[in-house]
């Protein structure tokens, strides 16, 4: 067993209907969409997922195996592979409903060779794997760094007055959160998504990201807020975009020696610069996504060079790239 990363949750089958009226299947899955980056970026990184063991689970196995993404035991004990609907709009946006099941592998869990465990989306609020879930955070942390995207499904999540206490529990237990504003403006109405940011902040997290779609995204630390604008990039469809910005903060911190619960102390210590080359890092994978159909994350050799930074309060440097911006909606 060597270093990696544990992703904890659902991989599944996007049955992705296009605005003129044409569909197609792809492998998907918000925590396997993170796996995949991580694999493509060269990490070594695990999967604990609930897949069937039928044609739709194949494709879905093989997909992951071109990504160097390796399945934690017990993964393929569901009944079937799960479906998500995705409808776009003529923006490429995504809407989704879901034929969903959910559970932990019994063997999942971190080990002393886990550098981080990373959930979220459905898989930390569905039952009954959600309990499991959150135990298996909780066990983690002794030897690991775990992070956390709440990536909320209205659709199948629910009412998000119940599952508010649900994620701040999630948060409280976690390292590094990354949140869509879309995310926070469903679970806090009408509050300001970077107010809610700071808040969580205190909780427990080293590290709060928010993202504004194709206007950027902002890191909230103990040491200040950082904000980064995104590359503007001929949008295709926004499938996916936000998994892989994760997946490639995790990289990132990885390279940067960040990652395990010995580098905890030197992770809440993160300076605004070093927050600046990580955001820069997760927006240029994200544009990348975005810019290619379906959740399509980016080979090392498909990547563009760091975009400009700005920092809040200091002086802003705007982008000077054309064409329409990048989403970082998750899948």
């Amino acid at each position: 067993m060597s270093a990696h990363v544990l992703a904890v949750g659902e991989a599944l089958v996007d049955v992705v209907h296009r605005p003129d009226g044409a569909s197609e299947e792809h492998p998907g899955g918000s925590l396997a969409n993170v796996a995949l980056t991580l694999g493509r970026l060269g990490r070594d990184v695990r999967l604990a997922t609930w897949l069937g063991r039928d044609a739709r689970g194949d494709d879905v196995r093989a997909w992951l195996a071109e990504s160097r993404v390796g399945l934690a035991p017990g993964s393929d004990g569901a009944a079937r592979t799960s479906v998500a609907q995705a409808t776009l709009d003529a923006a490429g946006a995504a809407t989704y409903d879901f034929d969903l099941e959910w559970q932990v592998p019994d063997s999942a869990g971190a080990t002393d060779e886990t550098l981080a465990v990373h959930t979220g989306s459905i898989a930390a609020i569905l039952a009954p794997g959600d309990a499991d879930v959150r135990r298996l955070l909780a066990a983690a942390r002794d030897t690991a760094t775990v992070t956390y995207d709440p990536n909320a499904r209205p659709a199948i999540m629910g009412d998000a007055g119940a599952v508010r206490p649900r994620v701040e529990e999630i948060v409280a237990l976690t390292d590094v959160v990354k949140v869509s504003d879309e995310d926070l403006e469903w679970l806090y109405p009408g509050r300001e998504p970077l107010d809610v940011a700071r808040a969580w902040q205190t909780t427990g997290p080293a590290l709060v990201v928010v993202t504004f779609g194709g206007e950027g995204a902002t890191g909230v630390t103990a040491a200040g807020e950082v904000t980064i604008a995104a590359p503007r990039v001929d949008v295709v469809d926004t499938v996916g975009a936000g998994d892989s910005f994760m997946g490639a903060l995790l990289d990132w911190l990885w390279g940067a020696d960040l990652l395990g619960s010995a580098r905890r102390d030197a992770l809440r210590a993160i300076d605004r610069a070093a927050t600046s080359r990580m955001l820069a890092r997760a927006v240029a994978v994200a544009a990348v996504t975005v810019s290619r159909a379906g959740a399509n994350p980016p080979w090392p050799t498909d990547l563009i060079g760091p975009d400009r930074v700005r920092f809040a309060g200091a002086d802003r440097h705007e982008p000077t790239a054309p064409e329409a911006p990048t989403g970082t909606e998750n899948h």
